[in-house]
């Protein structure tokens, strides 16, 4: 079984990639040079390996034979893909990053001359849809933190707050760490250290935010660790952080919480406060408290919703 929470130091992931999935003899062996050789955050082996272990079962099943990389075809990997797209109606971007995993670990396969032919170099990824991720609607936002006050949920309400106060992502969360913090009366930051790419960055926490951090942390179990996030037994991993996210997804009905989603949230209405009377914010800002590199990544949230375009194409009269 593959964890679901990332080690911090890269070690600690699950190197037998392929149980439960018939196989030809080294398959993991190979695997697990590969990942040896791979640079890159534990959450990032950890999606590698996610991955892989997905394509490998599905070439298992879907040509009933065990996984091996030596027979693996184009054919393969495009049908696997409109497996994710047409079967499993999976998200185009995370369609896509099987495809960057399985493109990765087969150039591996070819430098290192496992295999003769890559059948990965020509397979393309999906279009995406130039539209803006979905956040939720202002109802929703209330419903939720409506709900958090109703059960005196302090703990909830700290890690809600500062995904929808700085915009942050379920691993600068899980891996917080009290000193990490910076908060006073008038002011406060919040150092991300573990984010998407092992990148660093600081980010302004506001007034709301930083009143709900504090009185977590003032109730806080004396637990010994440096996570701010912790349980009667001990500091939450991924896990624990999503178990939250489904426990106020049942109590709300709102489909679509998670962590992500609420990054969303924070980012459309960053740049959507100035029409509603705030100072606003530009998409430089926002790249920065993202951690973005480029704008064009931020870009995406200047992009109407299909609903707001579905509205403007209503009122067209020729």
């Amino acid at each position: 079984m593959i964890s679901n929470s990332c080690s911090q130091d890269g070690k600690n992931y699950e190197h037998n990639v392929f149980r439960g999935i018939s196989t030809r003899p080294k398959q993991e062996e190979i695997f697990s040079k590969f990942l040896a050789e791979q640079d890159i955050s534990p959450c990032s082996i950890q999606a590698l390996i996610m991955d892989i272990r997905k394509f490998a079962k599905w070439f298992s099943t879907a040509n009933s034979e065990p996984w091996d990389i030596g027979r693996v075809t184009i054919r393969d990997i495009t049908d696997f893909r409109e497996f994710l797209r047409q079967e499993k109606r999976q998200a185009v971007s995370t369609i896509n990053r099987n495809l960057a995993s399985i493109r990765k670990y087969f150039k591996w396969l070819f430098h290192k001359e496992y295999i003769t032919i890559n059948p990965a170099l020509s397979v393309k990824e999906l279009k995406r849809q130039p539209l803006a991720p979905q956040g939720l609607t202002q109802a929703e936002v209330r419903r939720l933190l409506r709900e958090i006050e109703l059960r005196t949920d302090i703990r909830a309400k700290a890690i809600f707050s500062l995904v929808l106060y700085t915009g942050a992502r379920l691993s600068d969360v899980t891996y917080l760490e009290l000193s990490d913090l910076s908060i006073s009366e008038r002011k406060g930051t919040v150092f991300y250290r573990h984010g998407k790419g092992s990148k660093q960055r600081v980010a302004p926490i506001p007034l709301q935010a930083r009143n709900s951090l504090l009185s977590y942390i003032e109730a806080r179990p004396p637990i010994d660790s440096q996570r701010v996030f912790v349980g009667e037994r001990g500091q939450l991993n991924r896990r624990g952080i999503q178990a939250i996210f489904e426990k106020y997804r049942a109590l709300t009905g709102i489909e679509n919480l998670h962590c992500h989603v609420l990054r969303h949230t924070f980012s459309h209405n960053f740049l959507s406060s100035a029409e509603k009377g705030g100072a606003g914010g530009n998409l430089v800002q926002l790249a920065q408290i993202l951690g973005h590199e480029s704008l064009n990544t931020t870009a995406i949230y200047t992009k109407n919703s299909i609903g707001q375009l579905a509205d403007a194409t209503e009122k067209m009269v020729y």
